[in-house]
C-alpha cells in the first residue's frame, strides 16, 4: 500500500505564490506515475499537472506558464509550483500516485486565492 500526504496549501492573494509538496511512504517503489489534481466547489475534479518517471510533463491548460510540477523519484515526492495564482485556482488540491492500474490519493490540500 501507498500512502500520500500533501503540504503547502493555504490561503494567498491573486498574483502571489504558493508550493505544494507530496511525501509518499509505504511501497513508493511501485509508484510510476505522480499528479496534482484538484477539485473546485461544485466541481468535478480534474487534472492539473503530471510527471512520469522519463520526464515528460502534462499541465491542464489553464495553468501553463503558471504551474510547474516536479518530482524526487528517489523518494517518490512530487511538488507543484504554483505562480500568479487566481481566484479560480482555488480547489482543495489532490496529489495522486499510479502504479499500473492501481492509484492512490492523498486526502488533500486547501488552496484559496481572493483579495
Amino acid at each position: 500500500q501507498v500512502q500520500l500526504v500533501e503540504s503547502g496549501g493555504g490561503w494567498v492573494r491573486p498574483g502571489e505564490t504558493l508550493r505544494l509538496s507530496c511525501a509518499a511512504s509505504g511501497r513508493i517503489e511501485i509508484i510510476t506515475n505522480m499528479g496534482w489534481y484538484r477539485q473546485a466547489p461544485g466541481k468535478q475534479r480534474e487534472l492539473v499537472a503530471d510527471i512520469i518517471m522519463d520526464g515528460r510533463t502534462d499541465y491542464e491548460d489553464s495553468v501553463k506558464g503558471r504551474f510547474t510540477i516536479s518530482a524526487d523519484w528517489a523518494k517518490k515526492a512530487v511538488y507543484l509550483q504554483m505562480n500568479a495564482l487566481q481566484p479560480e485556482d482555488t480547489a482543495v488540491y489532490y496529489c495522486n500516485g499510479r502504479a499500473g492500474w492501481r492509484e492512490f490519493w492523498g486526502r488533500g490540500a486547501q488552496v484559496t486565492v481572493s483579495a
